[in-house]
């Protein structure tokens, strides 16, 4: 009988240790995310991105990318970082529209809606067949509007344009060109 009591008490005292052990061991969310941030860790990852984005039940873009680190617990500039690159799909006038943005990397800050795209940037509209070219490339997603002061090449089917500096509406129309040589047709107007 006492040994099956003696069972009974350190099986006790192991559950109760156990207990103590799991509520000891309670990490502060804040705490964590603080940690993550002083040693410039992302406080989540995820692979293979298929993110689509809706406003008001239309699909308005697209987003997809092979790696996505996740820097939302920085106080003064959170943001993503996408490492191996990037695609977005852009639709308006009802799906029928479209601008494909790709890049090798691309850093997205929540704060501001302005995304950095950066190596071998091509960003095509497909309605007007135009093609802008760049290494560098922000996108003011608010204002669905594209800059960059690189090196650029825009093309079309009938215009080949290259400069330094250039901004343009998302859907590559009413665009600033800086320092730019090509060729371009233009249509003569009577005398």
């Amino acid at each position: 009988m006492e040994i099956i009591k003696k069972i009974y008490n350190i099986k006790n005292i192991a559950v109760i240790s156990l207990i103590a052990m799991f509520f000891s061991c309670k990490n502060d969310a804040k705490k964590v995310r603080d940690f993550l941030a002083d040693k410039n860790l992302p406080i989540g990852q995820a692979k293979d991105i298929d993110h689509v984005y809706k406003d008001s039940g239309k699909v308005t873009s697209k987003l997809k990318a092979p790696i996505l680190h996740d820097y939302s617990n920085r106080n003064e500039h959170p943001y993503n970082e996408f490492p191996k690159g990037i695609k977005i799909v852009t639709y308006e006038n009802e799906g029928k529209d479209s601008t494909v943005i790709t890049g090798n990397y691309a850093l997205s800050y929540s704060k501001t809606n302005v995304s950095e795209i950066k190596g071998n940037v091509v960003v095509y509209n497909h309605t007007n067949m135009r093609k802008l070219e760049t290494n560098q490339l922000f996108w003011d997603q608010k204002e669905k509007y594209f800059f960059t002061e690189d090196g650029f090449r825009v093309t079309s089917t009938q215009d080949t344009i290259n400069g330094f500096g250039f901004e343009s509406k998302q859907d590559l129309s009413k665009w600033i060109m800086k320092d730019i040589t090509g060729e371009i047709k233009i249509k003569k107007e009577g005398l």
